[in-house]
């Protein structure tokens, strides 16, 4: 059984964390968050100590550290531009970080990542979890030709999101960071990496372009307006729409979400988790469509 700390625990994505490190037959210790409505804790570890302060979890956490059990992991669920001052931490406190995506908002972030990862003899592992999807695993891509390939991926975000970090370029990185990371991930992993990338539009809730890949062609629209989803899709009360095609043939992304964070962790705690070496390219994909001209 390893040992976690979990930051973030007010999140959103949180509750797949916690999920994960139950499933796999581990425990909780701690958890940090400045917010509170964490009653989440007590459905799956309700004897982790929490904080809503930074420094008396840090003097915790040092304390398991000279006295056992001391921790293995510290898994990441805070906004996107604390990730890299988090991860940093979770290294000099003597455990593994598994940090949610984007694993750092600015290629040169990585490089400095790399070196902590080498003094400390610690690993940094990054939940990429569309990777594991059942559309993908187990399946060869092999096309005549190049494919053509086209994303579109719709969620709708209420008001608060715009007054919320998600809403501010500065820490969440923008759409296509916050929101097309995953997908962006996922078809470099598929096609290879970025060779040209073009940006169509890009404003705080939608963007569209056009990249091309190693060995992939790609049409790409993200976005968080309610109005962009497809009548049909609104008509089923639907709020989600994902949709990825090959050359026509559609990869089915509707459902199969549920275990991918638990299956993430399976492989982490195997050893075969994805690290910062598979999260560069998207993040500096990402971080280019961010400052292109559009």
């Amino acid at each position: 059984m390893k040992n976690f700390a979990l930051i973030g625990a007010a999140g959103y994505i949180a509750p797949r964390h916690l999920k994960a490190i139950r499933e796999t037959g581990n425990n909780l210790l701690c958890a940090l968050d400045p917010h509170d409505n964490v009653g989440i804790l007590d459905q799956y570890f309700p004897k982790a100590d929490f904080f809503t302060e930074f420094e008396r979890f840090d003097r915790h956490v040092d304390k398991l550290r000279r006295n056992p059990p001391s921790l293995d992991f510290v898994s990441i669920c805070s906004p996107n531009y604390l990730h890299d001052a988090h991860i940093r931490w979770a290294l000099r406190s003597g455990a593994d970080a598994v940090c949610e995506k984007p694993l750092v908002l600015n290629p040169w972030n990585i490089d400095t990542l790399e070196q902590f990862e080498h003094e400390t003899g610690k690993r940094i592992w990054n939940i990429l979890q569309l990777r594991l999807h059942q559309a993908v695993t187990g399946r060869e891509f092999n096309f005549t030709g190049r494919p053509k390939v086209r994303l579109t991926y719709i969620t709708p975000r209420g008001s608060w999101y715009h007054h919320s970090w998600k809403g501010d370029e500065s820490k969440s990185g923008g759409i296509a960071t916050n929101i097309g990371i995953h997908f962006f991930d996922l078809l470099i992993s598929l096609f290879g990496a970025p060779d040209q990338s073009k940006v169509l539009i890009y404003q705080s809730d939608k963007a569209q372009g056009e990249l091309t890949l190693k060995n992939a062609d790609v049409e790409w629209f993200l976005s968080i307006d309610e109005n962009d989803l497809p009548a049909g899709i609104r008509e089923k009360g639907q709020r989600t729409f994902r949709q990825l095609t090959i050359n026509e043939e559609l990869l089915d992304f509707s459902e199969g979400f549920t275990d991918l964070h638990t299956k993430s962790y399976t492989e982490i705690l195997e050893g075969r988790g994805f690290g910062i070496t598979d999260s560069r390219a998207a993040i500096e994909l990402v971080h280019n469509i961010r400052l292109a001209p559009h």
